[in-house]
């Protein structure tokens, strides 16, 4: 059994992996402020996720997957994943280069306390776990 397993915990999981990949993309968009043609990339994945779930909206039964070959049905199918894309439409200065650095930091702020509650709620359901097993 697979106590961790539960579909809010692989969401949780996904969405700290979105925010780690976040973070990359956003240090490497600061990296390149000064480089000529350089153009900003972005993570999408709280819009991605968003979609996937208004979707499922008419589904109220969660099939549960006894095995990792099993098809994915229900409300539990499909794996959100977050995706890279390049901003290819803005332009900030005259050398052809997109990144604003002062946007970039609030973004890098933002992700950081993103990361961190979630973090936070992970380390939370490991502690009721933690309470539920050892009975206090």
């Amino acid at each position: 059994m697979n106590v961790l397993g539960g579909s809010e915990t692989a969401l949780l999981r996904t969405a700290i992996s979105a925010a780690e990949v976040r973070q990359q993309v956003i240090a490497d968009n600061i990296a390149n402020v000064d480089t000529p043609g350089f153009k900003r990339s972005e993570v999408l994945f709280e819009e991605l996720l968003a979609e996937q779930l208004g979707k499922r909206t008419e589904s109220k039964l969660e099939l549960r997957r006894t095995h990792a070959r099993h098809i994915p049905a229900g409300r539990g199918a499909g794996v959100v994943r977050p995706r890279i894309v390049m901003d290819e439409t803005t332009r900030m200065n005259n050398n052809d280069n997109n990144v604003d650095i002062d946007r970039e930091m609030a973004l890098l702020a933002k992700n950081q306390l993103r990361y961190n509650a979630m973090i936070q709620q992970l380390n939370h359901k490991i502690s009721m776990l933690r309470i539920g097993i050892e009975g206090r």
